[in-house]
């Protein structure tokens, strides 16, 4: 099944980040068979030297030394989404996907060798402590994030509800970096959440495409229908992702079917993949808008795009994050599996999305000041915007 892969929710849902995240088939894991080809002998000469002379002999254990080859191998690749996972960090990625967790409630992700806020999720402890997507993570308690993993990341953020972390903040427009100490919680994700406004505007929020996302969206979808609804108004921002097949669910109810969604290309190495729409294509012909911004990510992206591309839909607020590349969950023996990065999304005029994003067709930032004073310039234009649409 495709979900959009993850980035780390800190919290932290595990990225889902990502557009585009599938559960492989178990591999089956041959215990000796490297190519022929290969020489392993450096890293036999290595071990062995590590057994022979490390001064503290009771401190090595052997499962470490061999998760810490496969994870530096894995690292080498220099993409931060190709990831190994132990048996208790594979629990704790499907934990997270499933949209309930313990932590502070955060997706990151690492840009530039720099480990930053995707985005706060809604009524989670980091939102409610202030953080905002494009925050800067400088140091995790003691810890300096200089060269920092993900998933290292991942185990200083997170923890039991209780308990606190300590974040160092860089923000642009700050002089100085700022602390934020959050208390854990656990997180639930909600799905998303509708209201009119104007007597006949439908304002939809989606937060998350969680596997139960399409159950509850086909529901209110009905007492939108119902409703003295005419146009509507759909925000993505800060929607880390999640499962891709949810996006396309989703897709369903505003294109036309068999409308292109997204594309997944593998780089030549075989063809492309394209996902179309397949839905009841309900809300095809309400005039829209759509909200997007930094914490706009993965599997929303792919929304946005389709529907801005497919039916010219005008996208309002700041460039999306830009997460568009494809993961496949390989299992492993003995609980161990291995998030490798398979392909990239490109929307369905064939842009690539990964380290690019979405641009506006209007850009529309919010100030700290409006932070502050509670004030909503994006959905401001989107109002205003939308009342001029027949």
């Amino acid at each position: 099944m495709s979900l959009t892969k993850k980035v780390f929710l800190i919290g932290i849902v595990l990225a889902v980040f990502g557009a585009g995240f599938w559960f492989g088939r178990n591999s089956v894991v041959c215990p000796v068979c490297p190519p022929e080809e290969l020489d392993f002998s450096l890293f036999w000469e290595a071990w062995h030297k590590i057994e022979r002379k490390y001064i503290e002999q009771e401190n090595i254990k052997t499962q470490d030394l061999i998760y810490g080859a496969i994870s530096g191998m894995v690292r080498s690749l220099g993409d931060p989404y190709t990831t190994f996972f132990k048996p208790e960090e594979t629990k704790m990625f499907l934990e997270d996907v499933s949209g309930r967790f313990e932590g502070i409630g955060i997706e990151i992700d690492v840009r530039e060798g720099q480990l930053q806020v995707i985005t706060p999720l809604e009524g989670t402890p980091a939102q409610k402590a202030g953080l905002r997507p494009g925050d800067k993570i400088i140091k995790i308690d003691e810890r300096v994030t200089a060269d920092i993993t993900i998933e290292e990341a991942v185990t200083l953020i997170r923890g039991p509800k209780g308990t606190e972390v300590n974040l160092m903040i860089v923000r642009d427009g700050w002089d100085t970096p700022r602390d934020f100490k959050i208390k854990r919680g656990v997180i639930e994700i909600p799905s998303f959440k509708w209201e009119l406004k104007d007597d006949d505007i439908a304002y939809i929020k989606l937060y998350h495409f969680s596997e139960k996302i399409n159950y509850d969206f086909s529901n209110a979808a009905i007492d939108i229908l119902k409703s003295p609804a005419k146009k509507i108004i759909l925000d993505l921002r800060s929607n880390p992702g999640g499962y891709l097949q949810r996006s396309q669910d989703i897709a369903g109810w505003f294109l036309e079917k068999s409308d292109i969604v997204v594309i997944e290309d593998f780089g030549g190495k075989q063809e492309q993949k394209i996902y179309k729409a397949n839905g009841n294509a309900k809300f095809l012909g309400y005039p829209m808008v759509i909200l997007i911004n930094q914490g706009t990510a993965s599997a929303s992206e792919i929304l946005a795009s389709a529907l801005q591309e497919n039916r010219g839909i005008k996208l309002i607020g700041e460039t999306s994050f830009g997460k568009g590349s494809v993961q496949e969950l390989e299992r492993l023996t003995e609980g161990s599996s291995l998030k490798i990065t398979i392909g990239k999304w490109l929307t369905p005029k064939g842009n690539l999305i990964a380290e690019k994003g979405l641009e506006p067709d209007i850009k529309v930032e919010i100030t700290d000041e409006d932070y502050e004073q509670g004030r909503d310039p994006q959905l401001d234009k989107a109002l205003e915007i939308i009342r001029e649409m027949d």
